[in-house]
């Protein structure tokens, strides 16, 4: 007697051979033909009528049309009044519909590749345990980091002390956790013989909140800059840092540990931050890690950096005064980022803010003193790094202060152009 295992593999098999045999009806429409009428063989492809389709939804074109038929072939570009227009779409059942944002065509991505250079730093990350904030963050621009033409062109953002944080801020999807696990020790060197590996020109290091250590992991921070600069002195480094629950102690260890830029987030105007950040991180803390560390290296010893997401809710004049306080701690550079929904657990977008408004913003910035501000739908922090400090300048601005730069031109800078200012590409 046949098992229930053996008649269960001999199911499918069955299946296809009596489907195969099966005859469908053809569905009827108006201009079908009566049995009795007689058709030749020469009748014209385009005469046939179309299959109707039961999509209910009558105000969106057939599938031939956005395949690319000859109307999405003609049709001109949309006006920027349209083409920022916000659409929406009915999803669920009839019983539980629900009327849900579409995402703007200008914060589409493209998805990532997977070229040579993509899988080879994947592959160097996993062997060596490290983790990325291209990955935990789920950052929409990692096919463009990771997938560059050469070695100098991509590269990822290594995120120091595990992939677990001990903060829970309202935007991040990065794990959290009031104990994670403790510190790998050989963290260090594997990250700086990871970055050997890649022969890059620009680094970006960042790293979870680790509260729960006494020095909030800046030694273990500052450890792996000087391992990075021992193996590799050429290569520039930017550390994006928390705030180390305001021990200015720990900040100035990560100051002086050799890095060339030092960037730490604001992330929002100061009346959103206790909804947006976690309670632990407040704005006037955050402006207090950015001065000190102008005060510690000296305000034309290294470059300050900071990041404000778009989107949230502010509103035009509360990030005027973001923009005035930053400039008051000596920030150099800003980045204008738009805010993305990780999961459905975190803060909703406000409002997609566009393009156009990005660029006003950046031009804001430019004539308040900013050396450079980036500013874009796309803009994110860590992105910066990667097509960032052209070389041949940078290596010049070490041995010297004053000169000529791009970048303090650009920005209105004067004297300050000669000073370790990236010079970005397309920028958060």
């Amino acid at each position: 007697m046949s098992s229930p295992a053996t008649l269960h593999r001999l199911r499918a098999p069955l299946q296809r051979a009596f489907c195969a045999a099966r005859t469908y009806a053809t569905v009827p429409t108006d201009s079908a033909v009566s049995p009795n009428t007689t058709t030749t063989s020469s009748s014209s492809p385009s005469s046939a009528a179309r299959r109707p389709t039961y999509f209910k939804d009558k105000t969106v074109a057939s599938l031939d049309d956005f395949i690319g038929g000859d109307a999405a072939a003609t049709s001109a570009p949309l006006p920027a009044s349209e083409a920022y227009t916000l659409r929406t779409a009915e999803v669920g059942p009839a019983s539980n519909r629900r009327t849900i944002t579409r995402l703007p065509e200008w914060l589409k991505t493209p998805i990532p590749a997977g070229n040579q250079n993509y899988k080879k730093i994947k592959s160097d990350l996993r062997g060596l345990g490290l983790h990325t904030v291209c990955e935990e963050a789920r950052c929409p621009n990692i096919s463009d980091c990771w997938g560059g033409d050469n070695k100098n062109a991509a590269t990822a953002t290594i995120m120091l002390m595990g992939d677990t944080c001990t903060r829970g801020c309202r935007f991040c999807s990065v794990k959290t956790n009031r104990a994670p696990p403790p510190l790998d020790p050989h963290e260090p060197e594997h990250t700086a013989e990871a970055l050997a590996r890649w022969g890059l020109g620009y680094v970006v290091l960042t790293s979870v909140d680790r509260d729960d250590l006494a020095d909030g992991g800046a030694r273990h921070f500052a450890e792996t800059i000087r391992k990075i600069k021992a193996k590799k002195p050429s290569l520039l480094v930017e550390a994006l840092t928390g705030d180390f629950l305001g021990d200015l102690d720990m900040v100035r260890v990560v100051a002086e540990s050799g890095l060339d830029v030092y960037a730490h987030n604001v992330e929002t105007v100061e009346g959103l931050t206790p909804y947006v950040r976690d309670r632990r991180a407040t704005f006037r803390q955050s402006l207090k890690v950015l001065e000190h560390v102008k005060q510690v290296r000296g305000a034309e010893g290294i470059v300050t950096k900071t990041s404000i997401m778009l989107g949230l809710g502010e509103q035009e004049q509360e990030l005027m005064d973001t923009l005035r306080e930053l400039r008051k701690a000596g920030v150099d550079v800003v980045t204008f980022g738009q805010y993305m929904r990780p999961t459905k657990r975190h803060l909703q977008v406000e409002k997609y803010v566009t393009p156009d408004e990005f660029k006003m913003w950046r031009q804001r910035a430019l004539d308040m003193g900013f050396l450079y501000v980036a500013s874009g739908p796309l803009v994110r922090q860590q992105l910066q790094g990667r097509r960032g400090l052209h070389r041949e300048r940078a290596a010049e601005a070490r041995g010297r202060q004053g000169g000529d730069g791009v970048v303090g031109q650009q920005a209105g800078g004067g004297g300050r152009a000669g000073r370790l200012v990236p010079h970005y590409h397309q920028q958060r």
